[in-house]
């Protein structure tokens, strides 16, 4: 059966932070065609009726039809304590996450967490998250096990920790390689599953626990390397004084084999010219959390790096404080004003989409709307409000209309949500 999807389509050829505004690409009276979870084929819809004859039509109007949300840089641990008040990242950590990630040695709750959690994206949109999980192998287990049941295109780690975390949220060089070694081998590559080596960040790993993700990543190099770096000027201090025979932060990670392609920085915000330097180098990875980089008070990302690296968005649940990719495309613009960037609502929505899907290495299966690539789509009401529709009533272009529901919109924009080819029911 061919499920034909009608309404705006929007789409991308390239990225527009390289290609400028045409490298989104728009189909005003556009439809998607959608066979065994793939996208079949995608045009004007007069052309695709004709062609898939006895398809089940959804017909969405003037909405827009978009590939879903991916987000890059997420925790899913912390979902109930999203929105806590009041801490700098290192007290932050203290206070409110290391107690709440120590409740995920129960499988029981940590299934009880994940569900919940993919349940609160998909209804806003997103199809696919990078996450890390906890030290125990159960987070992993939940994440993985819920992700499969809703058919997604999921990446998650053991979150590795041997010192500078309370007793019972450390492992051990050794446990730390063993268990990401086992969870590696059970997960990566099953159904859309992906496993992520993920040391949590420099402060809490030893050199020698970050060597032995290093190693394991050389033993499994398809896999994708994940961490935080540069996130606030207390952290980077802190970092120099944990390494002080390194270079930068950067180079922490580096002198253990964790930088090059694959590698996934979330935050870098505060980086030296040498840092800059070796990621372009490299090939890396980073990932834009604006709404997480305001609440906690980290500082302003510098979205010019995008002109050279891969460079997703995020919201880094749950030091950000909405689990919505459109309040994150909001901050990013916001943040970029603060920089005196004014970044084009292309940009954003490609940040949230492909951008993402980019920093991921999976620009070929998600993130875009194109024969062959998994069909993750969303169905965004461009008037989901009054206020969002008299604003759009005026736009006289499809990017003055796009906008006010980057700017306001929630999950009342949501209209429908397609993971892998059939529809999600939120």
């Amino acid at each position: 059966m061919t499920d034909l999807i009608l309404g705006q389509v929007l789409r991308y050829s390239g990225p527009p932070f390289l290609q400028g505004v045409e490298a989104a690409q728009h189909i005003s009276q556009g439809a998607v065609a959608v066979e065994a979870g793939k996208i079949a084929a995608v045009g004007e819809a007069a052309a695709l009726r004709a062609r898939y004859p006895g398809a089940l039509v959804h017909d969405h109007g003037r909405k827009l039809i978009s590939a879903g949300f991916v987000d890059a840089h997420v925790h899913y641990p912390q979902t109930a304590m999203i929105a806590s008040w009041g801490k700098r990242l290192i007290d932050w950590l203290n206070t409110y996450t290391f107690p709440e990630e120590m409740r995920f040695a129960d499988r029981a709750y940590a299934d009880g967490i994940a569900n919940r959690y993919l349940d609160l994206v998909l209804a806003r949109g997103t199809t696919t998250v990078c996450t890390y999980s906890t030290i125990h192998p159960e987070s992993v287990d939940a994440i993985f096990t819920a992700a499969q049941a809703r058919g997604m295109r999921l990446f998650a780690g053991k979150t590795c920790m041997d010192r500078n975390a309370p007793e019972g949220l450390r492992d051990t060089v050794q446990s730390a390689y063993d268990d990401s070694k086992s969870l590696l081998q059970k997960w990566h590559g099953v159904d859309r599953l992906s496993y992520v080596i993920t040391p949590r960040f420099s402060p809490t790993s030893t050199p020698e626990q970050l060597a032995a993700m290093g190693t394991l990543w050389r033993e499994y190099p398809d896999c994708l390397m994940q961490t935080h770096l540069s996130e606030q000027t207390d952290e980077i201090a802190w970092v120099k004084d944990l390494f002080p025979q390194s270079r930068d932060y950067l180079d922490t990670y580096e002198a253990q084999g964790l930088l090059r392609e694959g590698a996934v920085y979330g935050h870098a915000i505060h980086l030296t010219a040498r840092e800059k330097s070796r990621l372009i180098e490299a090939g890396a990875s980073l990932v834009h959390c604006p709404t997480s980089n305001t609440f906690i008070g980290s500082g302003l990302f510098d979205m010019t790096l995008a002109q050279h690296l891969r460079v997703g968005l995020a919201t880094d649940t749950g030091g950000g404080s909405n689990f919505s990719m459109l309040r994150t495309m909001a901050a990013a613009y916001e943040v970029a004003q603060l920089r005196g960037q004014s970044l084009h609502p292309s940009q954003l929505w490609w940040l949230a989409t492909q951008g993402s899907a980019r920093a991921l290495h999976s620009e070929d299966k998600i993130g875009n709307i194109a024969p062959g690539m998994e069909a993750d789509l969303v169905i965004i009401d461009l008037a989901s409000t009054p206020a969002i529709e008299q604003a759009t009533r005026r736009a006289e272009t499809l990017w003055q209309a796009i906008f006010p529901t980057i700017m306001m919109g929630d999950d009342r924009a949501v209209c429908e949500v397609w993971v892998s080819g059939k529809r999600h029911e939120t």
